[in-house]
């Protein structure tokens, strides 16, 4: 990287089925002309058959995923200056996973509470809502702590156009700390 050129970051955003991941990643990757990859179009084939069949991922499931995905994040750095990463990310051991020899990367964290997320998947159209689903989303949830300094919180209460500008202003004021550590102005 030249010292002119602002680091490459990728922003992972994660959070409870229904938190609006892709919708909000959709919209800032339009606004920002940003890469996008949804997270789930890396799960191997043995993961993607056991979902099929209904059965739950465990963690051993998920290792090579997130293998994957840690790569991925790597291959989009070294190509794009703003890339968005759609990825659950529940658990801080996965977030650790993700973030493992990369300092430019964040977590925004979709935040929002169960009532809010399952009356929105209900008014999903087209879209079947198994309540099971989410309650086990918020029980495999570990909450960001403040020692994740990496990960920001964005409210998701707002309508969808407010939380992707919020989401925006947040990209942009990571990147700006970014620019002013590397010593850029």
């Amino acid at each position: 990287m030249s010292d002119t050129q602002q680091p490459n970051h990728v922003f992972v955003l994660m959070g409870v089925s229904g938190s609006g991941k892709s919708a909000v990643a959709n919209g800032v990757a339009r606004e920002l002309g940003a890469a996008f990859l949804d997270g789930d179009f890396l799960h191997p084939r043995t993961n993607i058959t056991k979902m099929a069949q209904g059965h739950a991922l465990n963690d051993d499931d998920r290792q090579p995923w997130l293998k994957a995905l840690n790569d991925a994040i790597f291959a989009m750095q070294r190509t794009n200056d703003v890339s968005l990463l759609v990825c659950s990310a529940l658990k801080k051991s996965y977030r650790d996973m993700l973030r493992d020899g990369n300092k430019n990367l964040s977590f925004l964290y979709m935040k929002g509470d169960f009532d809010l997320i399952e009356s929105r998947l209900k008014a999903r159209k087209g879209h079947f809502f198994k309540p099971q689903m989410l309650i086990s989303q918020f029980e495999t949830l570990e909450e960001p702590a403040s020692d994740e300094t990496d990960v920001h919180h964005i409210d998701i209460q707002p309508d969808l156009d407010d939380v992707i500008k919020n989401a925006i202003n947040t990209i942009k004021r990571i990147q700006s700390i970014d620019c002013i550590s590397e010593g850029h102005s």
